[in-house]
């Protein structure tokens, strides 16, 4: 067995007893974090989305004050804002021309709120005008160096755009950010170089993940790591974390076995429809915006949003359900329950299992 399977003893007690909070969060599902998937419309078209977002899509963007209405008669009501981040996510945020409104509603409600964006059209002016707006938080994509980057983005300004966007982020005090990178079998030999240009930016915040076959990705073999270039990362991120001179994690994506608490803060847990639900685009609630459109619990113009966040989500919170194929008898299943939701296809079948990345 790999040093990545090999669960210590003193790990496998610490595992032990998260798994008791990991249950009273579920028995709590106190709302922590809520997305507003604001629209689709996207102005990239990159190799690996996972919701393959077009440019122009059917689904018109959802009125601003179809969720202000939840926010109001719904969510308001049973939570105390200030404990609440609201993040508005897409397709590309920044499509929506009344962003600033939205954020100054959300803000005069007493929530904090962020986003995800490639940075495209983040100008600086644009950035002031939000951040009068209450933004609080930003995470911005960024793929490596600019060949990588902008060949996953398919667009041969994405680099430099994304590149300023960070810069200009990084000059206003008090606006938390994180650079996000998606690690492809490109990047993987360029991880220690590109690590050394983001210290040498000032980048302190580093997030990385590995795509899944899910979207635009999944008929892209090219994007996917195998396992041993799987493990390298896992090193590369523990070795990163040690040295402390960039904060860098692993993100939500699934279990790790013995490298669980050595690549990320905490130990893993998928906390959508247990501390995180979204409403989509068209009114759907769920959890992440990445989970798969059947697991959708409710829709806004037909249900109550507090009544399906209090009363439904029995396949988020509830995993037994994934005991099956080759979660059927797996060791860790307590400590992983079948992975992330939204590496579920729509039949329910794990599409992607890192811990089995790393025999």
């Amino acid at each position: 067995m790999t040093r990545g399977k090999r669960l210590g003893l003193r790990k496998w007690l610490g595992l032990k007893l998260f798994k008791g909070l990991y249950d009273k969060a579920v028995e709590n599902h106190t709302l922590r974090t809520l997305f507003w998937e604001c629209t689709l419309r996207c102005n990239l078209a990159c190799r690996h989305c996972g919701s393959d977002c077009r440019v122009d899509v059917a689904q018109p963007d959802m009125p601003l004050a179809d969720f202000l209405r939840v926010l109001d008669n719904e969510v308001t009501p049973n939570v105390n804002p200030k404990d609440v981040l609201i993040i508005f996510s897409g397709g590309e945020v920044l499509m929506r021309r009344d962003l600033e409104e939205a954020g100054h509603e959300v803000t005069r409600r007493g929530y904090m709120w962020g986003m995800v964006t490639n940075g495209m059209a983040l100008t600086r002016e644009r950035l002031y005008s939000l951040v009068s707006a209450g933004l609080r938080s930003v995470s911005v994509s960024f793929d490596g160096f600019e060949e990588a980057h902008n060949h996953i983005r398919r667009n041969p300004q994405s680099f430099r755009k994304a590149l300023e966007a960070i810069r200009n982020i990084r000059s206003i005090d008090g606006l938390v950010y994180d650079v996000i990178t998606c690690v492809t079998p490109a990047m993987i030999d360029h991880l220690k170089e590109f690590k050394e240009f983001l210290i040498l930016e000032g980048i302190t915040r580093w997030r990385i993940f590995s795509i899944f076959p899910a979207g635009r990705a999944k008929q892209d073999d090219t994007l996917h790591l195998n396992a041993e270039q799987y493990r390298r990362m896992m090193e590369f991120i523990r070795t990163t974390r040690r040295e402390q001179r960039i904060e860098l994690s692993y993100a939500c994506e699934g279990f790790l076995g013995g490298y669980e608490s050595e690549v990320r803060d905490h130990f893993y847990m998928c906390t959508a429809g247990i501390s995180v639900a979204s409403i989509r685009v068209n009114g759907d609630i769920s959890g992440c915006t990445s989970v798969r459109g059947n697991y959708t619990q409710g829709n806004i113009y037909q249900d109550r949003f507090w009544d399906v966040w209090q009363n439904r989500f029995q396949p988020f919170r509830n995993r037994e359900w994934t005991k099956s194929a080759e979660c059927a008898d797996c060791k860790v299943w307590e400590f992983c329950r079948g992975g992330g939701m939204h590496l579920r296809d729509d039949e329910g079948k794990l599409m992607y299992c890192h811990y089995n990345m790393l025999k």
